[in-house]
């Protein structure tokens, strides 16, 4: 007998089973439309497995559907009372990664989002995720899923998450993850769209806490951004990094 959650996601659009998630299909048959209140069902039913709601949720979202967003909003408004929340655990630290894949489902829901007007939501959806960069992990993405004009409308958000992770590093609070690279990637994402600013917000991270492994991911602001204060962190980058910080910049600069 075929579950609902098969029956929602391991279905595909002409109605016959497959093995693999429906989830990306939906970019090219607006049929997906059909399942929607099904997973809308799905992700609120308090008695379905966590992992069938999380699913159901990542469709959503990455479906650019307003259920989906507003889901993750509610998420980030109380992260630990989700009711996935460590479903999916990130290998590497023993911590929650379910914020990250939303985050990926969020970016990823640019190719529907604008056809379907949700473009807003999705907005909201993003800057209540990144307001969560001082206390969930986002794995590696933070650096990567923004694009300028997100950038733009969320520098305030991202200057006071930023702030708030500083002030817990320099205070010595116990950290769960890699608190000081994730900060220090969110840094880079604002070199696209402020060099000055990205170096400032880096800074403040490395001032307190400057491991190899986050001046290696500090150097995306050498390869993004641009200016005097740009040229200037690289130099610094140069005189306390090892030396594939070294050659990372040097690569960056374009230098031999």
């Amino acid at each position: 007998m075929i579950t609902r959650f098969k029956e929602l996601l391991y279905t595909d659009f002409d109605g016959n089973s497959t093995t693999d998630l429906v989830l990306y299909k939906a970019f090219d048959d607006p049929r997906h439309a059909e399942r929607v209140p099904g997973l809308v069902e799905l992700m609120n039913d308090s008695a379905a497995p966590e992992m069938e709601r999380f699913i159901a949720c990542m469709t959503l979202t990455t479906w650019a559907e307003p259920a989906g967003y507003e889901a993750v909003m509610r998420a980030t408004a109380d992260p630990e009372k989700t009711p996935w929340y460590a479903f999916s655990v990130d290998r590497k630290f023993s911590v929650d990664s379910t914020f990250s894949q939303l985050a990926l489902a969020v970016e990823n829901s640019c190719n529907l989002s604008d056809e379907k007007g949700t473009d807003e939501q999705r907005q909201q959806a993003f800057r209540s995720l990144v307001r969560l960069a001082d206390s969930q992990y986002f794995e590696d993405r933070l650096g990567e899923l923004f694009d300028d004009e997100f950038l733009m409308v969320a520098l305030d958000d991202i200057k006071d998450v930023i702030g708030r992770g500083v002030h817990s590093l320099a205070s010595g609070e116990k950290q769960r993850f890699d608190l000081a690279t994730q900060l220090v990637d969110l840094s880079t994402a604002v070199a696209m769209v402020d060099g000055r600013l990205a170096v400032e917000l880096a800074m403040s991270v490395l001032n307190v806490s400057a491991s190899p492994r986050t001046l290696n991911h500090a150097v995306d602001i050498v390869y993004r951004g641009e200016g005097p204060e740009v040229r200037q962190f690289a130099e610094y980058l140069t005189t306390v990094g090892d030396e594939e910080v070294r050659r990372q910049v040097r690569e960056a600069l374009n230098e031999s």
